[in-house]
């Protein structure tokens, strides 16, 4: 794996193996996501998404692409194993917009034990930011772009929708538009910590990447975090936030204009014949 890392480090810009601690932790997350967007253009295109790590490697480190929760906290977890950090992968459901009834387990997050206790990191949430946490009832943190984010404990394994649950207040621009407020707690995603096996996030994978009903099947989405903000493109709607600037929004409005936005802004390299194949002109 040695081989490996070293092009993981090089890709989200790190010169040398860091130590196994939180703030190293803190780190990796931050240059994972502002070096591999998040986006789920394999969708739309018809090429469906593969969630082994030798896939997810070669997509997200050696083809230069980015992907969605499954590919970038299965790629983040290998990597921090192989990096001597002791961390597995939890399952999560999404309650943006607080949805009245318990959504499926289509997220996934990393869970990384350290000899004080558990925390976890998160680098394919594409809605928003939040850095590494200890996991711990009433744990907050604040991202980059000014967000509060906070655990609260609300149940035991197995309860619904989870035994975790994650909120975030911050600026609502700062997002890919899912958030409604600037200056209210909104949840995030409810999780547990039981012990998930590959076939669970084959599971969870397929069902994101194919159900009529999961947001990917329905828009064609790219977001990467900023040290300072956050940008994201829905469909053609893009909109770069900045800390002390707000946000810039504009309308992509022709086929080109939108490879080099994905170029210029997300790092995202298509052709002119797959833009074309998308379902957005």
């Amino acid at each position: 794996m040695s081989d490996q890392v070293d092009a993981y480090l090089t890709r989200i810009g790190i010169a040398a193996v860091p130590q196994a601690g939180p703030a190293e932790l803190a780190q990796v997350q931050a240059a994972h996501r502002q070096a591999i967007p998040f986006e789920n253009l394999d969708i739309p295109l018809g090429r469906g998404v593969r969630c082994d790590p030798a896939s997810i490697f070669d997509k997200l480190v050696t083809g230069r692409r980015g992907g969605y929760c499954f590919e970038h906290n299965r790629l983040l977890s290998d990597m921090l194993g192989a990096m001597g950090f002791t961390s597995r992968i939890l399952l999560a459901r999404v309650l943006l917009g607080d949805p009245p009834e318990a959504t499926p387990r289509t997220h996934c997050l990393v869970l990384v034990r350290f000899g004080d206790g558990d925390w976890i990191a998160d680098a394919g949430f594409g809605g928003s930011y939040a850095p590494p946490m200890r996991l711990a009832d009433g744990e907050t943190s604040v991202s980059g772009d000014g967000a509060q984010h906070r655990l609260t404990r609300i149940g035991e394994n197995g309860d619904l929708p989870g035994s975790w649950l994650l909120e975030r207040k911050g600026p609502k621009l700062a997002t890919d538009g899912r958030v409604q407020s600037d200056d209210a707690w909104e949840k995030q995603f409810a999780f547990d910590t039981v012990q998930v096996a590959d076939a669970d996030l084959a599971l969870g994978n397929h069902w994101a990447a194919t159900h009529p009903t999961s947001r990917f099947t329905n828009v064609t989405v790219a977001s990467i975090c900023l040290s300072d903000g956050f940008a994201s493109m829905v469909d053609r709607q893009l909109t770069v936030w900045r800390k002390g600037e707000g946000a810039e929004r504009n309308l992509i409005a022709t086929p080109e204009d939108y490879r080099e936005t994905l170029a210029s802004c997300f790092g995202i390299a298509l052709s002119a014949v797959e833009i074309a194949n998308l379902p957005l002109f």
